[in-house]
C-alpha cells in the first residue's frame, strides 16, 4: 500500500531503533542470541527478537474471520483426539511409512492398554492462516497453513510485540501515517489467554494427594533460545493465578519425577528438593524426533503419558495436529463427523486451500501426476512440526524421486496459497532489513475437556502475525527464517 511503512529521516531512524531496541531489552521482547552470533556459554546473555520495525497492514475482515473460527476448530481438534477409531485409522495408516510417527503411537497403545489415568486434557492449538490474493482486484480472503496442537510458540512474545507497537506510536516514535493509530494496533491478550489456559487445567484436575502443593511443569529443549516466550507465560501462572512452575526436559524426566503407585499422580522433586504434585503438563518439545534422541526421551514421554496430570498436549492431541488429519478433513463429509452446527461447518471448509494425500487413493494417484507436472503450484509437506520441512515447487519432483515410493504417502500435497506482498522493515541482531515480505496470522485457541469428550472450556487466545521476506519458503521465528510481526488493520 502506497506510503506505508511510512518513509523516516535517517536522525528520526536512528531515534527509532533506539527506542524500539531498548523497549525490547527491558520488557522481555527477547531470544538468546545464535552462536552464530555471540557466545553465550552461561546463558547470561539476550538480544531483541526479530521483529518486525513497524506493525503490518492486514485486512480487519480477514483477521476477524480467523479469529471467529477458531473455537469451532478447537471444537474439532479435541473431537479428533477423543475420536479412538477414527484417528486410529488415520495414524495407522501414517505409521507404515514414518518412523517418528509409529513411535509415538506406539507409546499411545501401550498406555491406552494400561489404561489412561487423566481425567482432562488441555490443548493450547494455534490456527495458522495467509492472505490468499492472487491478483490485487481479487477480494483477500484467509487460507488454513496449518493447525499446530503441540508447542504452539511466540504467544508471549506476540503479546510483547503489540505493546511495542502501541508504545512507539503513543511516544512519538513513528512519524505520522494514517494507518497508525491506536485503534488500528490492538492488544493482543495472547500471553494473557494461553497462560489462563492452564491455569484452567490445573484448577480442573483437583485437589493434590497428601496436602501436598500443586505446580504445573514445562517440558523445554535443553538451552533453549526461545525461553523469555515461554517465561512470560511462568510469570503471568504466578502473577494471575498464584501458580508455581517447573521447567524440566526429556531427559531430566525420570530423574526428577516419579509417579505414586496406584494413582499414578506426578511427584516432582524441586531444586530445593522438595515434593509437589504435578497438575498440568505443557509440552514445549517433545514435537519432533530431534526431541528423542535415546530411549530414555521416549521411557520420559511413556512415563509422563501415564501419569495422572493434565496434559498440553496428549499423545493423542499431538498425533492430531499430523498434516495427514488436516487432509482428511478437507475430504467431503468429513467435517460433519465433528462438528453438528452447518453453519460451522462451511466457515470452515472456506478457510481449506486444496490438500491432497500422495497415497495410491485416486485423489493421491491425481497428486502424485500433478507434483510433476505442475509442481510450481505446490508444497510437499511431511507430518513434522517446525520450520524446515517443507519441500516447495521445482524441488518437489527431485525429492519424490530421491525418496522410496513406499514413503510418499507420508506427505501431503498443498496447493500454495498466493499472498499478496508488501513493503515491510524487519530487525534482526540489530540490523534493519528492508523488503518485500508476506506473513502468516496464526489464532491462539484455549481447549479444556475430559476423557468422555466434554468440553469445559473453549475460547480463542490471541493471535501472532509472523513476517518473511518473499524470497523466504519457510516462516519459523525460531528456525531463523522469519519475524514476530504485530497488526495494523486496515
Amino acid at each position: 500500500m502506497a506510503n506505508y511503512p511510512p518513509e523516516i529521516i535517517d536522525s528520526a531512524l536512528s531515534h527509532l531503533i533506539s527506542a524500539f531496541t531498548d523497549y525490547s531489552l527491558s520488557h522481555g521482547l527477547t531470544v538468546r542470541p545464535a552462536p552464530s552470533f555471540a557466545e553465550n556459554p552461561r546463558n547470561a546473555l539476550s538480544t531483541p527478537a526479530p521483529v518486525s520495525l513497524y506493525p503490518s497492514l492486514f485486512p480487519r475482515s480477514c483477521f476477524e474471520s480467523g479469529r471467529s473460527a477458531q473455537v469451532a476448530y478447537n471444537s474439532i481438534y479435541a473431537a479428533v483426539a477423543s475420536d479412538e477409531e477414527w484417528l486410529g485409522k488415520v495414524v495407522t495408516d501414517l505409521a507404515a511409512v514414518d518412523t517418528f510417527m509409529k513411535s509415538l503411537y506406539d507409546v499411545y497403545l501401550e498406555v491406552k492398554q494400561e489404561g489412561f489415568a487423566h481425567e482432562f486434557s488441555l490443548g493450547l492449538f494455534r490456527s495458522d492462516y495467509m492472505l490468499h490474493q492472487p491478483t490485487l482486484s481479487d477480494v483477500p480472503i484467509i487460507h488454513q497453513v496449518e493447525f499446530n496442537t503441540i508447542a504452539s510458540s511466540f504467544g508471549g512474545l506476540a503479546s510483547r510485540v503489540s505493546e511495542l507497537h502501541r508504545f512507539l506510536l503513543s511516544s512519538g516514535a513513528y512519524p505520522t501515517n494514517p494507518h497508525l493509530t491506536p485503534a488500528s494496533i490492538p492488544l493482543n491478550p495472547a500471553a494473557t489467554e494461553l497462560a489462563s489456559g492452564l491455569a484452567s487445567a490445573h484448577s480442573a484436575y483437583g485437589p493434590p494427594a497428601c496436602a501436598r502443593e500443586k505446580a504445573i511443569l514445562f517440558l523445554v529443549q535443553p538451552n533453549e533460545r526461545n525461553a523469555f516466550d515461554q517465561r512470560w507465560l511462568e510469570y503471568l501462572l504466578l502473577e494471575n493465578h498464584g501458580i508455581k512452575t517447573y521447567r524440566t526436559t526429556l531427559s531430566e524426566v525420570l530423574s526428577t519425577t516419579t509417579l505414586a503407585p496406584s494413582t499414578r499422580r506426578l511427584l516432582f522433586t524441586t531444586p530445593l528438593n522438595e515434593t509437589l504434585e504435578i497438575s498440568t503438563v505443557y509440552l514445549r518439545a517433545g514435537y519432533g524426533p530431534d526431541d528423542y534422541p535415546t530411549q530414555t526421551e521416549w521411557n520420559a514421554r511413556k512415563h509422563l503419558e501415564r501419569s495422572r496430570a493434565v496434559k498440553c498436549p496428549t499423545i493423542a492431541t499431538q498425533l492430531a495436529g499430523a498434516k495427514k488429519v488436516q487432509q482428511e478433513l478437507a475430504v467431503p463429509g468429513v467435517l460433519e463427523r465433528f462438528l453438528s452446527n452447518p453453519e460451522d461447518v462451511e466457515m470452515i471448509r472456506k478457510t481449506f486451500t486444496s490438500i491432497y494425500p500422495l497415497d495410491t487413493s485416486p485423489s493421491g494417484l491425481l497428486a502424485r501426476k500433478l507434483a510433476f507436472s505442475q509442481p510450481e503450484k505446490y508444497v510437499l509437506k511431511p507430518q513434522r512440526e517446525g520450520g524446515g520441512n517443507n519441500v516447495y515447487r521445482s524441488k518437489i519432483p527431485a525429492f519424490l524421486r530421491g525418496i522410496e515410493k513406499e514413503l510418499w504417502s507420508g506427505y501431503i500435497l498443498m496447493e500454495l496459497i498466493e499472498p499478496p506482498a508488501a513493503e515491510g522493515v524487519i530487525v534482526r541482531n540489530g540490523e534493519v532489513l528492508k523488503g518485500r515480505v508476506i506473513g502468516e496470522l496464526g489464532i491462539y485457541g484455549v481447549v479444556l475437556w475430559r476423557d468422555d469428550g466434554e468440553v469445559v472450556r473453549n475460547n480463542e487466545a490471541g493471535w501472532l502475525l509472523r513476517t518473511k521476506g518473499v524470497e523466504s519458503e519457510e516462516g519459523g521465528v525460531a528456525a531463523g527464517f522469519g519475524c514476530v510481526d504485530g497488526i495494523c488493520l486496515v
